[in-house]
């Protein structure tokens, strides 16, 4: 089991940036293959980009593609997702996740943060 902790989320105006982190502890970090996620209020938890264990591959949702850029450095044990560009509909709670395979569902993730909130004004 691995323990995640994110962070960065905030307040940002259409079209600017902001820079996710996920910081883990725990076992070893870089056996995982790690995901990001978002909920918005009232809706389902959704895939938002993917990277394994290696960064050698990664996942984007299609309306990330372009956006949203996802790293790992496992060395530091920390995972990041680069957004820019951002829209009010990007408004959520940003999860990490790990897990032992890389996936594109919340079922292909084992261990959970507690979320950071983005939100972006109009």
């Amino acid at each position: 089991q691995v323990q995640l902790v994110e962070s960065g989320g905030g307040l940002v105006q259409t079209g600017g940036s902001l820079r996710l982190s996920c910081a883990a502890s725990g076992r070893a970090f870089g056996v995982y293959a790690m995901g990001w996620f978002r909920q918005a209020p009232g809706k389902e938890r959704e895939f938002v980009a993917g990277i394994s264990w290696n960064g050698g591959t990664t996942y984007y949702a299609d309306s990330m593609k372009g956006r949203f850029t996802i790293s790992r450095e496992n060395a530091k044990n920390t995972m990041y997702l680069e957004m820019s560009d951002l829209k009010p509909e990007d408004t959520a709670v940003y999860y990490c996740a790990a897990g032992s395979f890389l996936g594109v569902t919340p079922a292909h993730f084992r261990d959970w943060g507690q979320g950071t909130q983005v939100t972006v004004s109009s």
